[in-house]
């Protein structure tokens, strides 16, 4: 379903067949013979090969960046990736890493009262999916660095074999306390799936070809969601719970053995230097991340907001945010540089993003509550409601390039949240107590706005960038976006809870619930309360949920302000062979005319990506 919520919150994103020459330009051959119409192209200094479209880029023909001519001399093993029969198990490795990170986030949910009934703990047993989310979030900085810095084969396989440890660990976890800090070493390896997947499958495709990497991504990621809760319920009612994490194993195991055997990464330049770790910056990045989430996730569930609990970690967060600032600026390599901020584009995706985490939160955590509470429906009918979001999404997603190659990645993106800002505001218009299908149509419709919105943004901010760069700036994106479902989980809950209090106020009888959970649970026994006070709970839910909804427009028209008022009118891609860490500045086409994108001279919002050299400031 797009990105998945959890319990309080959470994530989303492949080749065709055939050389397909069409889509984007081919990797160089090592050799002058030309591939296919037109000029070979020589490995040494010399023009650089003509782009796929028919605009062109300049004047004239642009020498070749020493980088993309070391590329262009790589040896085949270097290169087989780039091609798709040498791509294929590659991506078939992304594909079962990216189902193991979005699973792993709801397979537990179905199989906790089984879990609870053999360990204890029911009072701590949220943090198997907070303590998960937190070390998947404050991680993705890390590795996304990480991966910049010494590749991505090595990020991934490490994640996968941590991942695998977590699993087992979990598996053989002998009380919740043990069980939940398995969980977060877990999250540790799931931190290096999502945020590594997402960069390999930019570096694997050439601009006009990601869409389709992107849309199975997102494909996988959905299924897997969908499909976690009720694999768990199957595992813990008719095996045993600790085959949910039994089961990643065999499927790890086949992703880190084709990882091994076939991701070949292209050869770089030795840098003069060794590189060094910002692990003091690293440490103060995971600190912050820790004490901000879990202030927002136990926040008026352990502890009223207003407590010395919240107020404490509040003030810790940000005195550490204030020191992770001052480490970031003094460090040589930063964990979080300061050019994912003042580049115009990266920082409108990140802020545009974190409100479409924001927003989720509305029909992943609280469009369930209300198909059970309001329209009477059971679990799996519930589900479905929300699942018809996940047959839209990566459909939208998979079309979205024939959209943004006319108008922009930007302009698209802002005609797909437009759209997802004029949806959310129709759900307080459904009637009451209303049809099954009212929501669920309004969830098909929000799908495939939503995917029109996100896949551009992650594809066009991935092509502002060289290789060196690329994983930072994907896991800055997927970590504002996962922030935003923490804060969205929090805030709407308040707000939820408060339209129910509110409203409790003047209720016919005494002794109803008083906050949300407990109104669901006191809905779904019969004899719990009369049939009046049943009645009027199921009113004050409803008017609870609008409220979120009208929440969650307001995280949308968010999205809408970050992107007119920040994001550049084009995008300044760069271009460079699939798999290879080249930087050849190339236009993106315009609305009508496919002209190329204004230059470095006339209108270049970040000079750095327009000119393809790459900015190592911070």
């Amino acid at each position: 379903m797009g990105p998945s919520a959890g319990t309080k919150a959470e994530t989303s994103t492949n080749p065709g067949p055939g050389p397909d020459p069409g889509p984007g330009p081919a990797p160089e051959p090592a050799s002058s013979t030309p591939t296919g119409p037109g000029p070979s192209t020589p490995t040494g200094p010399g023009p650089a090969p003509e782009p796929a479209s028919s605009t062109p880029t300049g004047p004239g023909p642009a020498p070749e960046p020493a980088q993309e001519r070391a590329a262009s001399t790589a040896p085949p093993a270097a290169r087989a990736t780039t091609t798709p029969r040498g791509r294929r198990p590659v991506v078939a490795a992304l594909m079962l890493g990216m189902a193991l990170a979005a699973i792993d986030g709801t397979i537990v949910s179905t199989a906790v009262p089984q879990i609870v009934g053999d360990l204890g703990g029911f009072t701590v047993f949220s943090w198997l999916f907070s303590g998960y989310l937190l070390a998947v979030t404050v991680t993705l900085p890390l590795y996304g660095k990480l991966s910049d810095t010494f590749g991505r084969k090595p990020v991934l396989i490490a994640g996968i074999i941590l991942f695998l440890v977590g699993s087992l660990l979990c598996a053989a976890a002998w009380n919740m306390a043990a069980l939940i800090a398995f969980r977060i070493v877990q999250g540790l390896g799931g931190g290096a799936l999502q945020g590594t997947i997402q960069t390999i499958a930019a570096d694997l495709y050439p601009l006009k070809e990601r869409p389709r990497i992107q849309a199975k991504l997102s494909t996988v990621w959905a299924t897997s969601s969908v499909a976690g809760p009720v694999a768990g319920g199957l595992l813990a009612g008719y095996a045993d719970w600790r085959w949910i994490f039994l089961i990643n194993l065999p499927v790890g195991a086949v992703a880190l053995w084709l990882v091994v055997r076939h991701l070949q990464e292209p050869s770089r330049p030795r840098p003069a230097a060794r590189p060094r770790v910002d692990w003091a910056g690293a440490l103060a990045v995971f600190a912050t991340g820790a004490l901000l989430l879990t202030a927002l996730v136990q926040g008026g569930v352990a502890w009223p907001w207003f407590s010395a609990p919240s107020l404490g970690l509040f003030g810790a967060s940000a005195a550490l945010a204030a020191l992770t600032v001052v480490i970031e600026r003094r460090a040589a390599e930063p964990i979080i540089p300061g050019w994912v901020w003042r580049r115009r584009t990266i920082a409108s995706v990140n802020l545009a993003l974190g409100a479409m985490g924001l927003l989720m939160v509305a029909p992943t955590v609280f469009l369930p509550t209300y198909a059970q509470s309001v329209l009477g429906l059971g679990p799996i009918a519930a589900g479905f409601v929300l699942s018809v979001m996940t047959l839209s999404w990566p459909v939208s997603a998979a079309f979205s390039d024939r959209v943004y190659n006319r108008i922009g990645f930007r302009r698209t993106a802002i005609v797909g949240m437009g759209a997802a800002l004029l949806i959310l505001l129709a759900f307080p218009l459904l009637p009451y107590p209303g049809e099954p299908w009212h929501p669920a149509l309004l969830m098909l419709l929000l799908g495939a706005a939503l995917g029109l919105f996100q896949l551009p943004l992650i594809v066009g901010v991935q092509s502002t960038v060289g290789w060196a760069e690329r994983g930072t700036t994907t896991a800055s994106v997927l970590f504002c976006r996962q922030v935003g479902q923490s804060v969205g989980a929090a805030l709407f809950g308040a707000i939820a809870n408060g339209v129910l209090a509110a409203r409790l106020l003047d209720a016919p009888v005494d002794g109803l619930p008083g906050d949300l959970d407990a109104v669901a649970r006191a809905l779904e026994e019969p004899d719990a309360v009369s049939s009046a006070a049943a009645e009027y709970l199921r009113r004050a839910v409803d008017a609870a949920v609008d409220h979120v909804y009208v929440g969650a427009a307001g995280a949308a028209a968010l999205a809408l302000l970050a992107l007119i008022t920040l994001a550049p009118r084009r995008f300044p891609v760069i271009t460079e062979p699939a798999g290879t860490p080249a930087t050849t500045a190339a236009p993106e086409p315009s609305a009508v005319t496919a002209a190329p994108e204004p230059s470095a001279t006339t209108a270049a919002p970040e000079p750095s990506a327009a000119t393809g050299r790459q900015d190592t400031s911070s």
